[in-house]
């Protein structure tokens, strides 16, 4: 068998991503395993690390062809073209945020070139994963980036102020979808000063916004419907309930001055949860950021990327929030594909060995063919 030991970790080249899958950290920490590191030049510059750092941490720089030389694993953000990937070992490994229902084009690729590909996105929500769950490490800065982000776009302050010349009101920010990056927004809405109020389609969420301080905002008028989906994310509701929902919030979306949304479902295009009415329904000067917005957005006439008026309404929705937050959020994601490579590493065979359920959840190629169901499912 082949020893997996030789990783490459590949500069980004998709616009606007400036992250890096290993840093100095985790590149010491793989080299500890009996890894060899190899790192594109200039792969670090957007995270502000040098090529010097990631030298001084015992690893390989230079052009992309060395790099990747006979390498059995190569790490990246962004799921590579296959066509850059030439010169790999036989069967290696891409580890990467693949995004296989919009990229599928690279999925076909790399099954092509007998290459492994392994979806970090499709991680199980399990106890056992959580420091490998890249979605939940860079949705956690994304919530946070989120508030501050419609802070700065906000032309009245967060916090209650009592001044000399008079009080200057908190402002009320709505959270809508209460997962990782709805709690992170919810805590730092909080800390800033706002009045926080949240609202989500599974119940089990309820005392986790009120244990942050916040208000809950649920349907209590629809009984014995719960939107609790696979793997912990909210599964899709019934008509009945989405009416109810839709009236729940047009009544208490006209009172705020923050709404964040952060609904997604994996695979899908993201809930509506904003309509154009809606928004007419805010005050001039209120804010939304929809972190939903590279799935299609949760708000009528998001465009990711721009700032959006209307009705005297502003709406924001990055294509790729934690890009924003480089530093920190290459240094999450490289741990976690540390602790991911970590947790599974044979030291008789020089590299990781998977256990078949987590090989079995991330796994979309193998053998020169599209091996995940749910690929499979769409004519793989």
């Amino acid at each position: 068998m082949t020893l997996q030991r030789r990783i490459a970790v590949l500069a980004e080249r998709a616009p606007g991503e400036t992250r890096v899958a290993a840093t100095p950290e985790t590149v010491r920490k793989l080299s500890a395993l009996g890894a060899v590191l190899a790192v594109e030049s200039g792969a670090g510059l957007s995270a502000s690390i040098s090529d010097e750092d990631y030298r001084a941490a015992g690893a390989e720089v230079g052009p992309l062809d060395a790099v990747l030389a006979n390498a059995q694993i190569v790490f990246a953000v962004q799921g590579p073209d296959p066509a850059l990937l030439g010169g790999v070992a036989s069967g290696a490994w891409v580890v990467a945020i693949i995004d296989p229902f919009g990229q599928r084009a690279h999925v076909d690729g790399y099954a092509a070139a007998g290459l492994e590909a392994l979806a970090m996105e499709f991680m199980p929500r399990i106890t056992r994963a959580q420091s490998m769950d890249v979605l939940s490490s860079q949705s956690n800065l994304a919530g946070y980036k989120a508030v501050l982000v419609a802070a700065g776009a906000y032309g009245r302050a967060f916090p209650m102020m009592m001044t000399a010349a008079g009080t200057v009101s908190a402002a009320k920010c709505f959270v809508m979808g209460v997962g990782v990056a709805g709690l992170q927004a919810i805590a730092t809405a909080r800390r800033l000063g706002a009045q926080v109020s949240a609202t989500d389609v599974r119940s089990a969420t309820k005392e986790q916004i009120q244990s942050l301080g916040a208000k809950p905002i649920f349907v209590e008028s629809v009984a014995g419907i719960e939107g609790e989906g696979s793997g912990g994310y909210a599964g899709e509701m019934s008509e009945e309930y989405q009416r109810a929902q839709a009236e729940l919030v047009s009544a208490h979306i006209a009172k705020q001055d923050i709404v964040i949304t952060t609904a997604l479902i994996p695979g899908r295009a993201a809930p509506r949860l904003v309509t154009d009415a809606q928004i007419a329904s805010m005050k001039p000067g209120s804010v939304i950021f929809d972190l939903a917005a590279p799935q299609g957005g949760n708000v009528e006439g998001t465009v990711p990327d721009q700032v959006v008026e209307r009705h005297g309404v502003r709406i924001i929705g990055y294509s790729n929030t934690p890009a924003h937050l480089p530093a920190d959020a290459s240094a999450l994601y490289a741990r976690n594909l540390f602790n991911f490579v970590s947790a599974f590493w044979h030291k008789e065979q020089g590299g990781p060995v998977l256990d078949e359920e987590i090989g079995e959840a991330i796994r979309l190629t193998r053998g020169g063919q599209v091996v995940h169901p749910r690929l499979q499912e769409q004519g793989g």
